[in-house]
């Protein structure tokens, strides 16, 4: 057996060789990126004209001739961001290089009112137009900084030959290094008197934080270089932190993490500034789990700072100003800057949150954590219980919001939503991430920002339990609070509501009334009301994912598993007879419904029939109806006895007798209409037929010593069955009260499976099985809380999972030591290496095991064959793919997965 730190080490540097540039391509990136530079020194002196950025201009509301300036070329021109440090990470492959612009194209207050971003723009123009003319150059695109529309940068396409470099670009970013006086810019001063109210002064943090990071840019990128300078295991590690942050789509964005701010936190960690948590002595997987642990932390939003320990740090009082002002801080090597300014309070929650549940895989899940960490895909479709999409293309009170201000139109629209949303929902969800990546992907300075916001904002819930997103009922403020009440009104309008409670309490309320079958809906009917009552939006602008794949659970309009209700009735009548019975030789002791509509996975659950009514028939009948009835499966044990046989025959009739005897009991008793076979007896109660079995776990031990016969092979087989299903049955039901979405998920698995004609290779109890796995081992998620995240990360274990080389272990007590995974791997190298040779097409070679007791070991359920597999893979990966363009991009409605489901 490999030890699993052997295994960890061989899998991170295969990841590592595969990340990094082949010298070839290197050299020619050194080749394009020397030709460039010179290019950008020789632009000619010219004059800067306003209107290049005519739009721009415009929309930030800057007088054209206050941007006039003379161009001349970059004071300096600097390789950064990962490259430099040899740190690029395959396949995004760029490279940002620094120009700096001369202090001689600005004035000294051109700090205020975004003059500075004004003439910043310009100047990028005018390098702009004279690479257009150069052969040099294949394409040049405009993009934003970290989504920063008065920040706009070049990204250019330089004309280059390697296989590996078809989508290399440069990123051509402006600094403005010792420009101003870095006092003009602290972030308790106003420097856009738009912002201001009235005689009011207030402050913008954001806007000058800004252009302090311009300024200080390239100070701090030296910083990174010195730290990452000959320590080959740290850039490791940032290579390994920007796969698992890459592969987590939610936090690797503009108002989250991107590359150089985790080159950031490791400098700081490597430096003295952050205590030494990392020393060079270190391995790079485990700078990678000290780094998460420290994001973990709640340090960063107490404050930090990149200052050597020998310089003097911010006092306590700067540090609470700025705490004040961004959730949290970093100062930068100058001590002037926050590095972490665009880093919203939501996002670092997620972040923290991934940090921490990536920290608990690794030293919990026993060396099997590689393919979770650094393989797994986590995007938004995926990771959250729900998301929503809201369009506001047009939106009157998105563009109410002015550009000018201190932050832009974007940020606070997203921060308007979050607050609404957290309001309404409250302790429903845990976390509610917005996220509106709002700039055109094809973008024109001269037109400003006209086309900017008219993508959907995304918004993602991770769900609390559920008896809190699923309640009916929301108490607000007791009438007495005149204030608090008031505002409760005011927020939610016509929904709110005096109520006097069972304690007698008078309270304002809101009640969402429905079905139990809609229960999941609550939080889809709250979210469309408070988005469209505080932003004037039509519910065709708005698409909360939640039921649009109920429609293959529905019959007659509605889910049939409302009518679980009457199922458990009647059983309930049958197990009470049961008990009840004298005239048998050995009382009943247990009685066990093994069918799947018990444990609420059922697709359709039976319904009850209005003919088999004890008393008659229904009161209502219904206009169709099934001519054929399906007996569900009850188990029985008796009471304990020594005098049972010892000759497998004889036990096998023995229970015969039992059988006929409980069916002479219930008609003489109950007048019960039954029917009796050599196995079973069929029982008609309350509108359903139920089919009971006897297990006697001791004839489990004598069928196999005596197993001489086929009957008694045949008889042993039902035996195991049947005690297996009441295994299976017990914990299933389990799983139903720790995980309430399960059930559902389970049920759009099987309609998924069914509907793609499986279900004769694969029996229903491995699809529970499956997707048990989705809840007990959900890392890199937390598990499911809503049916359509389930089902669709169903599809995608399915479709990804290598089911030809490793059995999915499915540990549903959660008590396997290493040794029992280590056997099961060893029964399933076995078993493929005889199917092989036998050459049984593998038909033993895909399976899951699961342990019912330390006895038996595992239990195993066979999957179909290879070839029937690949094909059941290909099917789940294109509904996978369906299905998350239906989350993400909104395609909704029954038809489009009329095919699939």
């Amino acid at each position: 057996m490999v030890p699993e730190t052997e295994s960890m080490d061989f899998k991170v540097g295969e990841l590592l060789k595969d990340l990094q540039l082949d010298p070839s391509a290197s050299n020619a990136i050194d080749r394009a990126l020397s030709s460039i530079i010179d290019y950008i020194n020789n632009i000619p002196v010219q004059e800067a004209r306003a209107e290049y950025a005519a739009g721009f201009l415009r929309d930030l509301r800057v007088p054209s001739d206050k941007v006039n300036f003379i161009f001349k070329s970059p004071e300096a021109i600097r390789i950064a961001g990962s490259y430099s440090i040899g740190c690029v990470a395959k396949p995004d492959v760029n490279v940002d290089l620094l120009i700096r612009m001369p202090k001689e194209c600005f004035h000294e207050k051109d700090y205020l009112n975004y003059r500075y971003h004004a003439k910043r723009c310009i100047y990028l123009c005018v390098v702009e137009k004279s690479l257009k003319s150069s052969p040099l150059v294949r394409k040049i695109e405009w993009r934003t900084f970290r989504n920063e529309a008065r920040k706009p940068v070049i990204h250019l396409y330089p004309v280059i030959k390697h296989a590996e470099l078809s989508e290399f670009f440069i990123r051509i970013i402006p600094t403005a290094s010792s420009v101003f006086d870095g006092s003009r810019l602290s972030i308790s001063r106003n420097n856009v008197r738009a912002f201001n109210q009235s005689d009011t002064s207030r402050a913008t943090p954001y806007y000058n934080s800004s252009i302090l990071e311009d300024m200080f840019m390239e100070e701090n990128a030296d910083f990174v270089k010195n730290t990452f300078n000959g320590w080959n295991s740290l850039g490791d590690a940032l290579l390994l932190l920007k796969v698992w942050a890459r592969n987590r789509t939610s936090i690797y964005t503009h108002d989250c993490l991107n590359g150089y701010l985790i080159s950031i936190i490791l400098s700081y960690l490597a430096g003295g500034p952050g205590g030494n948590h990392i020393n060079k002595s270190m391995k790079a997987m485990l700078i990678f789990r000290v780094t998460l642990k420290f994001i973990s932390s709640n340090l960063l939003a107490k404050g930090l700072s990149l200052r050597p320990l020998t310089q003097s740090k911010p006092s306590n009082e700067e540090m609470m100003n700025w705490l004040k002002a961004f959730p949290t801080v970093l100062y930068d090597a100058t001590g002037h800057a926050n590095l972490l300014f665009c880093l919203t309070k939501t996002a670092f929650a997620e972040l923290q949150d991934e940090a921490a549940w990536t920290v608990n895989c690794i030293d919990k899940c026993r060396g099997g954590e590689f393919e979770e960490i650094f393989m797994t895909k986590v995007d938004f479709a995926a990771k959250f219980d729900a998301c929503l999409r809201i369009n506001f293309k047009g939106n009157s009170i998105v563009n109410s919001f002015d550009f000018c201000l201190d932050d832009e139109r974007w940020g606070l629209v997203e921060k308007h939503v979050q607050s609404v949303l957290q309001q309404g929902l409250s302790d429903r969800a845990k976390l509610i991430r917005v996220i509106w990546g709002s700039a055109p992907s094809n973008w024109s300075i001269k037109e400003g920002f006209e086309n900017f916001g008219k993508e959907p904002m995304l918004v993602g819930f991770l769900l609390n339990s559920e008896e809190k997103c699923f309640r009916v009922v929301d108490i607000g403020p007791h009438a007495e609070n005149k204030e608090e009440a008031a505002n409760f009104r005011k927020f939610w309008g016509e929904k709110a509501e005096l109520r006097r409670f069972k304690d007698g309490t008078i309270a304002e309320s809101t009640v969402w009334e429905c079905a139990p079958w809609q229960r999941h809906l609550i939080m889809k009917r709250i979210t469309e009301y408070v988005i469209s009552k505080h932003f004037i939006l039509p519910k065709e602008d708005i698409l909360y994912v939640v039921d649009q794949l109920d429609f293959s659970l529905h019959l007659g309009g509605k889910d049939p598993i409302s009518s679980s209700t009457s199922l458990l009735e009647a059983f309930e009548t049958l197990s009470k007879r049961l008990r009840l019975l004298e005239d048998v030789p050995l009382r009943i002791s247990s009685v066990q419904p093994l069918d799947a509509a018990f444990r609420q996975s059922a697709v359709f659950p039976p319904e009850p029939h209005p003919l088999i009514y004890e008393k008659g028939i229904a009161k209502t009948l219904p206009k169709f109806t099934t001519t054929c009835i399906k007996p569900l499966t009850v188990m029985i044990q008796l009471e304990g006895s020594g005098n049972w046989p010892s000759d497998a025959a004889v036990i096998e009739k023995t229970k015969v007798a039992f059988l006929l005897k409980i069916c002479e009991s219930l008609q003489a008793r109950w007048g019960m209409l039954c029917s009796a076979t050599e196995s079973e007896v069929n029982v008609l109660v309350e509108g359903y037929a139920f089919s009971l079995k006897i297990l006697h776990e001791r004839s489990l031990h004598l069928l196999g010593n005596q197993a001489g016969n086929d009957i008694i092979k045949s008889k042993r087989y039902i035996d195991e069955e049947l005690f297996l299903r009441s295994q299976h049955s017990s914990m299933i039901n389990g799983l139903n009260g720790r995980y309430p979405a399960y059930g559902s998920v389970v049920r759009l698995a099987k309609r998924w499976v069914s509907s793609h004609l499986f279900s004769s290779f694969v029996e229903e109890e491995a699809i529970e099985l499956i997707v048990a796995y989705l809840f007990l081992r959900p890392f890199p998620f937390h598990a499911p809380l809503s049916r359509i995240t389930g089902f669709l990360r169903f599809l995608r274990l399915t479709s990804n999972y290598d089911w030809t080389f490793s059995p999915l272990i499915i540990d549903l007590n959660e008590d396997f030591i290493p040794q029992d995974e280590w056997e099961i791997n060893e029964n399933f190298l076995s078993c493929r290496k005889s199917s092989e040779e036998n050459m049984q097409n593998l038909e033993r070679a895909m399976f899951l095991a699961t342990t019912y007791d330390k006895t038996s070991k595992a239990w195993t359920k066979c999957l179909p064959n290879v070839e029937t597999l690949r094909r059941m893979a290909a099917y789940a990966r294109s509904s996978a793919d369906l299905l998350t363009k239906l989350i993400l991009q909104g395609q909704n409605g029954p038809c489009t997965w009329e095919g699939n489901m």
